[in-house]
């Protein structure tokens, strides 16, 4: 590989930047494209294909053969609130390949005998995001029902382009929620973003079966990233 695409490439994995390396294995000229780069024809639909898959291959794109060498910043998952939920989610998650990190500033309940295995916070999310900033390959789920907690955090995953983002919480909750988040300088179409109630509607009851249901929509949202704005085009 050119040492000039390795030091990109190099930086790019550092700074959690997705990029797919282009080899034109005719010529073997090779190019380095990022994710949101407009890329017309086939081999732009090939690109973005490798870019919501993260798969690695050959592709036949306008009468020539591509190879295509995803690197994609490996997803994690951030809660906010140290609770029964975060409990079941965080073996879940990790078992689905989404590494998690628990946000919850209430000691009582941000403790290494309930998480014994996620990286724990016991501070307040303003000032562990300082350190540990949410990107674009970020799931965040508030599940706190804390405002004081939870709405930095939202506002946060909103502003970070965060995959996901979830909060827990009933309708009603939400649509105060919302006017709150308005206040802080949240535009309505970043809201629109939040999934509440957070998860899938698959009639979880139990602390258990909401984490399953969180984790099915977030692995949705991961595996769905740029399709909605190709349904919209189309």
């Amino acid at each position: 590989m050119d040492l000039q695409l390795l030091k990109e490439l190099n930086a790019d994995r550092r700074d959690r930047r997705a990029a797919v390396l282009v080899t034109d294995l005719g010529d073997g000229s090779a190019r380095l494209v990022h994710e949101g780069e407009a890329i017309a024809g086939e081999l732009g639909g090939a690109i973005a294909g490798a870019f919501r898959t993260g798969r690695s291959g050959s592709v036949e794109a306008e009468g020539r053969t591509y190879f295509l060498n995803a690197h994609l910043p490996h997803p994690r998952l951030v809660v906010i609130g140290a609770v029964h939920i975060s409990q079941a989610l965080a073996p879940m998650a990790r078992i689905a390949g989404y590494p998690v990190e628990i946000i919850d500033p209430r000691t009582a309940f941000a403790t290494k005998d309930r998480f014994p295995d996620a990286p724990l916070h016991a501070e307040w999310p303003e000032d562990v995001l300082k350190r540990q900033p949410l990107d674009g390959y970020t799931a965040l789920a508030a599940v706190t029902h804390d405002p004081k907690v939870d709405d930095f955090a939202l506002k946060a995953a909103l502003d970070a382009d965060c995959f996901y983002v979830g909060a827990l919480g009933s309708r009603k909750t939400h649509a105060k929620r919302v006017e709150r988040l308005l206040a802080l300088g949240a535009r309505p179409e970043q809201i629109a973003r939040i999934h509440a109630p957070i998860g899938l509607e698959i009639g979880a009851a139990s602390p258990a079966e909401i984490a399953v249901a969180v984790l099915g929509q977030v692995i949705r949202a991961f595996r769905s990233r740029g399709l909605e704005a190709k349904e919209e085009v189309a």
